[in-house]
């Protein structure tokens, strides 16, 4: 029976003439009845969660700005104290170069005074060495040339020298005139 009267009614009104602006009544109603369960469903179970997703968001984004922020200021703050390691590394640095090069001219003042007292030691030593030889030297010639003198004289004057005393004196001699000889040659 709801059918046969629902049927009679749409029947009805299809014999009114329908304007095409004007929605029919019914459809408003069903429009009205879907639209309700619509809102319905979307604010019991949708929007309840958007708004959750939408707070999970807002305070990551906040998070993220406070967690950057404070990753800012530990930054800033290892700046500065890498600031002030770099100083005070240039100074410890300043100063061991200073004490470095301080150590080094000590060190060279002595190698020097080593060097000179070495240098010192091998010229004394050169001049003793120099000294002797000369007297050996001179001794060697004196005793060759007091050889020579008298194997010479003994040419000249034609007798025998060969009495050693008297041809050592003769020798002495000899070479006493040639020194005072170079003595005074040399004043001149």
């Amino acid at each position: 029976m709801i059918i046969t009267s629902t049927v009679t009614v749409l029947a009805e009104a299809a014999e009114v003439e329908h304007n095409p602006i004007v929605p029919l009544w019914q459809e408003i109603v069903l429009g009205l009845i879907a639209f309700g369960i619509l809102c319905f469903v979307l604010m019991k179970f949708v929007f309840p969660q958007m708004e959750k997703t939408f707070a999970a968001r807002v305070d990551a984004i906040e998070g993220g700005i406070k967690r950057a922020e404070d990753a800012q200021a530990e930054a800033n703050k290892l700046l500065e104290q890498y600031k002030a390691q770099l100083a005070e590394a240039r100074t410890e640095a300043a100063r061991i170069r200073d004490e470095a090069r301080a150590d080094a001219e000590g060190i060279r003042q002595d190698v020097l005074a080593k060097a000179r007292e070495e240098s010192d030691r091998i010229i004394a030593a050169g001049n003793e060495q120099l000294a002797t030889q000369r007297e050996s030297i001179v001794r060697d010639l004196r005793s060759e040339v007091g050889t020579l003198a008298v194997d010479l004289a003994s040419k000249i004057v034609g007798e025998s020298l060969a009495d050693e005393a008297r041809s050592r004196g003769t020798v002495e001699r000899f070479i006493a005139d040639l020194d005072s000889a170079g003595t005074t040659g040399g004043r001149r």
